[in-house]
């Protein structure tokens, strides 16, 4: 017969997981809206972004009209 370790649980009880929270089923409508909010989220990130990029496009191209009067 194996012995078993104090600290080991016992075979067929399962361990839970203390920070998990309970899982919840979602509709298929509610799967729907969270993907929507992802997406909007994502879209407003690489607005920024493209935003900054611009920016950055307009700085360079003033630099590139100063090197080419010189």
């Amino acid at each position: 017969m194996p012995v078993q370790k104090p600290n080991e649980p016992k075979p067929g009880t399962p361990a839970k997981p203390e920070g998990r929270k309970p899982w919840k089923k979602k509709t298929p409508a509610e799967i729907v809206i969270e993907q929507a909010d992802r997406l909007k989220a994502e879209i407003a990130e690489d607005e920024e972004q493209l935003k900054a990029k611009k920016r950055q496009l307009q700085k360079f191209e003033e630099a590139k009209k100063i090197f080419e009067t010189n």
